[in-house]
């Protein structure tokens, strides 16, 4: 366990992989019944991964070799366990010690007993070195501390903390098949905690995270996982029975499936994604929630008359982003994203935005979206659209009663991450002139 979890922090940190690419190959390494502490280990580590990685650096008696690098990530597992889990110590120290021979390096077990040990002596003084606020700009990379800084002067400090924390567990109810206060009751007669977001008619918060296999009727459509602040993108965008509806960018296809719940099924509904094979997770939504749509692979930056169900009555964006929003459901993002990574980015979303914009009918809407808190991504893009679109003008969103945090940017709204509540995510509804 402990053993695949440093391989994985340390395919992201050194390999640059992605996490979920990582997780996909350690899972195996471990049984099934163990695969949630696997993932609490590796997100939990790379949350806190500079604070491990200075923590390492002091307890360390020596450099290591090259060759020997992945015992830093064993060491930043075995630490994160000491100081944020719950994890008896004495088996977090004999786990992690033992996982050197599986990491075929035994001759490092008493290094690693060592270090462990005297983090444990030593515990106060150490932690008091590196630090111990979720909202330390060291647990940022530099760059996209100064940017977070220049854009949010009054909010950086709390999208770091908040980056850096657990993410909260919400439900989406399919409301085709159950209200929220009957699913709510079969939650509870499971045992299962959680409380209806308000603002938000599908939403349920979960008091405690879970495998959603767990999840009363989440085989047969039910219910779904979808963070609030994505779940804002369908009441927004507010598709009517009978329209016609393009979700472009749609994979893994739970906004396309929100679309559809909230207009009741009867959308003719296009779903898009440049990449094949994530439409596979899509079709999968579709079919466990009983949903139906026409999904095809197709890039949005080269979007053509001749799309399904084109020209269309409503249009949802949800553009790549720097994903900068949802860092900590994703915390391979502080180490995987770059800031020259922006401006292509950028570039991106302007070229998708002018393609789909040619097939929305007169007098329809598009809803751009991204899960990023960077304004280069987000207000400059439609701001810059609207200027170069005079067929184009902004609508303005009101969001539904009981949802607080977000910033009218204008053009747009931002949504800030929040600890219980949503994702950071962007938004603004464009209406294109009759």
């Amino acid at each position: 366990m402990r053993a695949a979890a440093a391989r994985a922090v340390h395919a992201v940190r050194v390999e640059g992989r992605s996490l979920p690419m990582a997780l996909a190959a350690a899972s195996g390494e471990v049984p099934a019944r163990d695969h949630a502490l696997l993932w609490e280990l590796c997100y939990g580590t790379l949350r806190l991964l500079p604070r491990l990685e200075a923590l390492v650096a002091i307890l360390l008696t020596r450099p290591l070799r090259r060759a020997d690098r992945i015992l830093r990530a064993l060491m930043a597992v075995g630490l994160y366990q000491l100081a944020s889990t719950r994890i008896p110590e004495h088996a977090a120290v004999a786990a992690t010690v033992s996982a050197t021979r599986v990491l075929g390096k035994p001759r490092a077990a008493g290094l690693v007993n060592a270090a462990l040990r005297r983090f444990q002596r030593e515990r106060d003084a150490l932690l008091a070195r590196v630090g111990t606020d979720v909202g330390d700009p060291a647990l940022f990379p530099a760059w996209l501390v100064a940017r977070l800084q220049a854009a949010w002067p009054g909010h950086w400090r709390r999208i770091i903390a908040v980056s850096n924390q657990r993410p909260p567990m919400v439900l989406r109810v399919n409301r085709n098949r159950r209200e929220r206060t009957a699913y709510a009751a079969e939650l509870a007669a499971a045992g299962i905690a959680a409380r209806p977001l308000p603002g938000l008619p599908a939403a349920l918060l979960l008091d405690e995270p879970l495998a959603a296999q767990r999840l009363p009727g989440f085989a047969e459509g039910l219910v779904s996982v979808q963070d609030a602040a994505a779940q804002l993108a369908a009441v927004l965008l507010d598709p009517a029975p009978g329209e016609r509806v393009l979700d472009a960018c749609a994979a893994p296809g739970n906004k396309t499936a929100h679309l559809l719940e909230h207009a009741g099924s009867d959308l003719r509904l296009t779903a898009v994604d440049l990449d094949a094979e994530r439409l596979a997770p899509l079709r999968e939504n579709l079919a466990r929630l009983g949903l139906a749509a026409t999904v095809r692979a197709a890039d949005a930056r080269a979007a053509s008359p001749d799309w399904p169900g084109a020209p269309y009555d409503r249009i949802l964006l949800d553009a790549p982003c720097s994903a900068t929003g949802v860092i900590r459901r994703h915390p391979d993002i502080k180490y995987l994203r770059r800031e020259a990574d922006i401006a292509p980015l950028t570039m991106r979303q302007d070229a998708m935005l002018r393609a789909l914009w040619s097939l929305l009918r007169p007098g329809g809407r598009l809803l751009y979206a991204t899960c990023s808190v960077l304004p280069e991504e987000n207000r400059e893009r439609i701001a810059a659209f609207l200027a170069m679109h005079k067929d184009a003008r902004e609508l303005p969103l009101t969001l539904p009663a009981g949802i607080a945090d977000a910033i009218s940017c204008r053009p747009g709204l931002q949504l800030l991450p929040t600890a219980g509540g949503g994702d950071g995510f962007y938004y603004a509804l464009l209406e294109r002139a009759r």
